[in-house]
Order: C-alpha cells, then sequence, then structure tokens
C-alpha cells in the first residue's frame, strides 16, 4: 500500500470540555467555550462551541473543493460562499451530527453550479471523513 504524503498537521487542545478553553499549537486560536442553552442561545456570548468550529472548518473546506472542482471543469467562477449548518441532535444521551451546506456560485449557471458542488462533495476532505457517518445535505443557492 502506497503512502500519502503529508500535506499539513495541525493540533488543538481543549481543557475542561464543552464549558472550557481551545487553544491550537500554532497561537493562533485561543478560544472559550461554552455549551449552548437548550434554545440555542448561547450562554457566554464570549463563547464558542465544537459545532460552530465545525462548522466554519468544513465551509472553508468545502469552498476550497468547489474551486478545486471549478478548475477540473475549466469554469472560473467570480465567487464561492458556503454556509454550513450544523446540528447537534440527541436522544436518549446519544448524541449526534447532521450538517447542510448551503452553496451560492456566483458566475456559472445553475446546472454548473450543481456540478460542481457534487465534485465538491467528492473532492472535499471533511466530506470524505463524514462520508457514512453523518447526514450531509447539500444545498445549491
Amino acid at each position: 500500500m502506497r503512502r500519502r504524503s503529508v500535506a499539513f498537521t495541525t493540533e488543538a487542545t481543549t481543557i475542561a470540555g464543552r464549558n472550557g478553553h481551545v487553544d491550537t499549537g500554532d497561537g493562533v486560536l485561543s478560544l472559550d467555550l461554552a455549551v449552548p442553552r437548550p434554545d440555542g442561545t448561547p450562554s457566554n456570548p464570549a463563547a464558542t462551541n465544537p459545532e460552530a468550529l465545525f462548522a466554519a472548518g468544513y465551509s472553508a473546506c468545502f469552498g476550497q473543493a468547489v474551486l478545486a472542482a471549478a478548475e477540473l471543469e475549466h469554469l472560473k467562477p467570480e465567487n464561492v460562499a458556503v454556509t454550513a449548518v450544523v446540528t447537534l441532535q440527541t436522544e436518549n444521551r446519544d448524541f449526534r451530527l447532521s450538517v447542510i451546506l448551503r452553496t451560492k456560485i456566483d458566475g456559472v449557471d445553475r446546472k454548473a453550479a450543481e456540478t460542481l458542488v457534487q465534485r465538491a462533495h467528492e473532492l472535499c476532505p471533511y466530506s470524505k471523513a463524514t462520508r457514512n457517518n453523518i447526514p450531509v445535505e447539500l444545498e445549491v443557492l
């Protein structure tokens, strides 16, 4: 089996779990964490949560995958915006995530945008990691 070369490695350390603090190894990210209230509003407006961080990472990664797909298709979109909606669901203390990826691609027609989003879902490392693990819905805006 051929080994892949490492493109990038990063690390983050969290202390005290979901009501704690997270720092990245490079010192760029240093955030307080807080569990949202049951109605979804922040329990600490100055803090974030793991789902928001996952949404940020997935939306950035998926946006780059759309650009890579566009290059493969010889298309040049004017702009790509991806909103990742991450939901934490629970039933009998069994927690699960689900994701909706809402993608707006300016400068290409609807059919091309749909093709790019499907192709990006094949290319994106986050999509590969979540495939067959959590529901991921794709929406083209």
